[in-house]
């Protein structure tokens, strides 16, 4: 007779199967009930609704939304084509946000299809799908990415409502700007005969600075004998100047972010030191704080140190071939590589303190602290030195978040961007917050993105004349609270508030 280990072993078989041909909403159908009830037992699925499972890990805590969300798209796409087949597509507006990098989860995810009920489906952690009855768009005017059946990108501007412009004001440029002729459109306009819709296209690409796009619509319109107003949907003008050349929703998307967050900021952040700090009493201050330092980021993470640990980690007193079976092991590993980091953002300080600017020396030397970060991992096999040569090359999830790191294609155009905005950033609390805020938002890397994060915080400080700053582990729950309100809402006011009150008591 098998074991119980055996049993679960054989459930697990079954589930990963499933997982390798793509399947993440598992229904009833895809599983005995002898194996989904034991798998369910056993937390390596959980129920989102009757007859519908999706997996999970047993090591997730109760009412932890970490796997459900990283789980979400993946789920939606599998039910909606079990229940309609082909026949459903997003709404214009979802579909808008997905192609200009959003993939946040929404609170309601709404969808078309001739077969809608008209009424919301509950899905788990307060999100649902909400099935239309309506008429589905031409073949033409729709694809897929990801599974996912949405609307093309000139279908959904045509279609989409007139107040998405002023709701959703970054993700609509961002679409815009992603247009690069009018053609793309015009057969579409003309065709259907949308002269209202065309003349507010004409205003919305106007508001952008794509004039000629603007005009070749109005001039098109006119010549097939319609009339039509231009008509600007937006409130107010972009803070940012678009590149004609720059077609990325996802870098146009940070650049109006950081534009629209920079004013916030500095409403809530301290003035900057105008007094040159000496550089020696400075460092000798950062030496003096790696302990508590050390402690309070590496167990924002989650590692169990303690600060004897990181001393006798840091004095060499540690032997990790002696202690390779310790249960200190990972935890030690991560120390050291926080110590060896420490040192090469210690260096890029010097050069901060010494007059360079702070957004060049980031941008220089931060693959030179993460290399330090996992280096003892790398020398004890744990994972691969090519693990550590660039960006990330898949996708990431945040535990407990509904924000959606970009897309890992994404990260090679963010990154360059992003430490472009650093550097011609001239304001220290600028950057910062919205350097500490941006960097966890692409989260360039599969692991250490919020002490890296942490470290180039600290690089910015320096910059500004304010103390090197240590985030408490005590306030993790709000420190993570004002990351999620600024990744999801675009709210970054409690973040802005939350470092500048520890700076501020740094500063007394």
């Amino acid at each position: 007779m098998a074991t119980p280990q055996e049993k679960l072993a054989e459930s697990l078989a079954i589930l990963k199967k499933l997982q390798d041909e793509g399947i993440v909403a598992i229904n009833t159908k895809n599983m005995t009930r002898t194996h989904r009830e034991r798998l369910v037992k056993s937390g390596f699925m959980k129920e989102v609704m009757k007859g519908w499972y999706f997996p999970s890990r047993p090591d997730e805590p109760a009412g932890e939304s970490t796997a459900w969300y990283a789980s979400f798209w993946g789920f939606c796409a599998d039910y909606l084509n079990a229940r309609f087949g082909d026949q459903w597509c997003l709404s214009p507006e979802p579909s808008l946000s997905l192609h200009s990098g959003n993939w946040n989860v929404p609170g309601q995810l709404i969808i078309r299809t001739p077969k809608g009920g008209n009424k919301p489906t509950a899905l788990l952690h307060n999100t649902s799908i909400m099935d239309l009855r309506l008429k589905l768009p031409d073949k033409n005017d729709m694809e897929i990415k990801e599974n996912v059946h949405m609307m093309t990108l000139p279908a959904a501007l045509i279609s989409c409502s007139p107040g998405y412009y002023s709701n959703h004001a970054v993700d609509a440029r961002a679409v815009l700007s992603m247009i690069s002729d009018a053609s793309e459109l015009l057969h579409k306009l003309l065709e259907g005969g949308h002269s209202t819709i065309a003349g507010r296209l004409a205003g919305a690409f106007r508001n952008i600075g794509k004039n000629a796009i603007a005009d070749n619509i109005i001039d098109a319109m006119k010549a097939a004998g319609y009339s039509l107003t231009e008509d600007d949907p937006f409130y107010e003008k972009p803070a940012i100047v678009f590149n004609d050349r720059e077609l990325s929703p996802y870098v146009n998307r940070m650049r109006m972010d950081w534009a629209a967050m920079r004013g916030v900021v500095l409403a809530n952040f301290p003035k900057a030191s105008e007094k040159r700090r000496n550089i020696d009493d400075y460092l000798k201050h950062v030496d003096d704080i790696y302990l508590t330092d050390a402690y309070h980021s590496l167990s924002i993470e989650g590692y169990r140190v303690s600060e004897d640990l990181i001393d006798r980690v840091r004095s060499g007193k540690w032997d990790p071939e002696t202690h390779s079976k310790d249960k200190e092991y990972a935890d030690a590993l991560a120390a050291r590589g926080y110590w060896q980091a420490f040192q090469a953002v210690k260096k890029s300080l010097e050069k901060v303190l010494d007059g360079n600017a702070p957004g060049n020396v980031a941008a220089d030397d931060h693959a030179q602290w993460y290399r330090e970060l996992f280096a003892p991992s790398v020398n004890a096999g744990l994972i691969s030195a090519s693990d550590l040569a660039g960006y990330r090359r898949q996708p990431v999830y945040i535990r407990q978040s509904m924000h959606f790191p970009p897309r890992y294609e994404a990260v090679r155009d963010l990154m360059p961007a992003f430490f472009a905005l650093l550097k011609y950033e001239e304001e220290p609390a600028v950057r910062t917050v919205l350097g500490h805020f941006f960097f966890v938002y692409i989260h360039p890397y599969n692991d250490g993105n919020g002490r890296m994060g942490r470290f180039l915080m600290n690089v910015m400080l320096a910059g500004g004349g304010y103390p090197w700053t240590v985030i408490p582990l005590e306030t993790r729950n709000h420190y993570m609270a004002t990351l999620e309100e600024a990744s999801v809402r675009k709210n970054i006011e409690p973040f802005s508030r939350f470092l500048a009150g520890l700076v501020q008591k740094g500063m007394v």
